[in-house]
C-alpha cells in the first residue's frame, strides 16, 4: 500500500513538472467571439464578458498605409474570421498596449499560419520564439514562390516593420496588387537585376536600404532566399 501511494505521488510530481516545461508554449486555448478586425494581425474579441484586443502572434501584416496590401490583408482576415464567429484563442503574452498577444484558432485551423500561407503578412522573426518558427517559415516560403499578396513585388512589398519606422520603401503607389499573377508585371528578383555596381552589407548599412535595393532587383543581398536582404543588418 505505502508502495502504491509512494507512486502516486511521484506520478503527480511528474505531471506537474510536464505542465510546468510546457506552459509557456502549451497554453490553454480559452473561446472567444470575433467583434471586429482591426487590420491584417489584430481583431476585437468577447472573452467571458470582457472585450479583449488581440494582436495574431509571430506575423506582421502590412499597415492599412500600405496600399494596396494593407487592405487587401485586412480582407482576408476578415474572411477567415466573420464577425461574429467563435474563435479559441491560445495567449502567449500581453504588449505595451494592453493586447493580448495570441495565436488564434478558427474553424479552418491556425488563422496567424493562414495569413503568411496566404501572402496577407509576414513573419515575424523577431517575435517568432513561441510559435512553430519550421511552419511559419515554410507557409512564408510557399507564399513567396506563388508570388501571393506581399510578394506580388520583386523581393516583397516594404517590410511593415521597417514601414513603421519610416523605412525607405515607402513608395506602393506604383506597386502590383496583391494577388496579381501577370508576367507582364511581375517578374522574378533575377530577372528584374539591375546592370552596374553590385553593393555589399556593409557598403549599404542600413537594413532598410538593403530591402530597397533588394526591390530593385539586387537579388544577390538576399543569400538565402527568404526575401529578405542583409539580415545582418537588423
Amino acid at each position: 500500500m505505502t508502495v502504491m501511494r509512494k507512486a502516486s505521488k511521484l506520478l503527480l510530481v511528474l505531471a506537474g513538472l510536464s505542465l510546468a516545461v510546457l506552459a509557456p508554449f502549451g497554453q490553454a486555448a480559452t473561446a472567444a467571439t470575433v467583434l471586429s478586425i482591426g487590420d491584417g494581425d489584430s481583431i476585437s474579441v468577447l472573452e467571458r464578458g470582457q472585450k479583449l484586443k488581440v494582436r495574431l502572434a509571430c506575423i506582421d501584416a502590412p499597415e492599412t498605409a500600405q496600399r494596396p496590401f494593407g487592405v487587401a490583408s485586412r480582407n482576408q482576415l476578415k474572411a477567415l474570421l466573420p464577425v461574429g464567429s467563435t474563435v479559441r484563442l491560445r495567449v502567449q503574452a500581453v504588449d505595451r498596449y494592453g493586447r493580448s498577444v495570441a495565436e488564434v484558432i478558427g474553424n479552418k485551423g491556425m488563422v496567424n499560419l493562414a495569413m503568411v500561407r496566404s501572402g496577407q503578412a509576414f513573419v515575424y522573426r523577431q517575435y517568432l520564439g513561441r510559435c512553430d518558427r519550421g511552419a511559419y517559415l515554410a507557409a512564408e516560403r510557399q507564399a513567396q514562390a506563388q508570388r501571393l499578396g506581399v510578394w506580388a513585388v520583386p523581393g516583397g512589398t516594404t517590410r511593415p516593420w521597417d514601414f513603421r519606422h519610416g523605412g525607405t520603401g515607402r513608395r506602393n503607389a506604383g506597386a502590383v496588387p496583391a494577388g496579381a499573377t501577370s508576367s507582364a508585371t511581375v517578374r522574378s528578383p533575377q530577372a528584374a537585376q539591375p546592370s552596374g555596381a553590385k553593393f555589399t552589407c556593409k557598403q549599404i548599412g542600413s537594413f532598410a536600404r538593403a530591402q530597397e535595393l533588394l526591390r530593385q532587383g539586387h537579388s544577390y543581398l538576399d543569400r538565402n532566399g527568404d526575401g529578405v536582404a542583409c539580415e545582418s543588418l537588423r
